[in-house]
């Protein structure tokens, strides 16, 4: 069972992906976050959306699949899985880095892959660049 279990967002524009950086964390991550209690999916992700991207809406939310990798850590003492249960939809509005989130990055295919986390490097880009979700071949 994994340490953590979160929700996380994919958007595509102009054929880059939308990722933040947190406060404390050098790996890119996907927007997204934790369930709480009593929320369903979607109403996570629009809060979690509205408090790291600021005032943007959230259009066309489908389920993608559900992955299980290390966390991103900078402390390499510390390890620790996360499961996200990946969902592909569309930001409406124009997003910025807010609350815990420190920059905003559209990755694309020519991006620094090294940056990215364990669970988007090992296991999402390859299954989204795989299934045509990603249209980086």
């Amino acid at each position: 069972m994994a340490d953590y279990n979160k929700i996380g967002l994919i958007t595509l524009r102009d054929g880059a992906l939308l990722l933040c950086r947190k406060r404390g964390l050098g790996a890119l991550i996907l927007p997204g976050g934790q369930i709480e209690a009593g929320e369903s999916a979607h109403e996570c992700l629009a809060r979690e959306i509205r408090e790291e991207l600021g005032e943007v809406g959230l259009g066309g939310v489908e389920y993608i699949d559900t992955y299980e990798d290390i966390a991103a850590s900078d402390d390499p003492n510390v390890v620790k899985t996360v499961s996200i249960a990946l969902y592909r939809g569309d930001i409406i509005g124009e997003p910025v880095a807010s609350s815990e989130i420190a920059e905003l990055v559209w990755f694309e295919k020519e991006s620094d892959w090294s940056e990215l986390s364990p669970i988007l490097l090992n296991k999402i880009m390859p299954d989204l660049i795989e299934r045509g979700i990603l249209p980086w071949k």
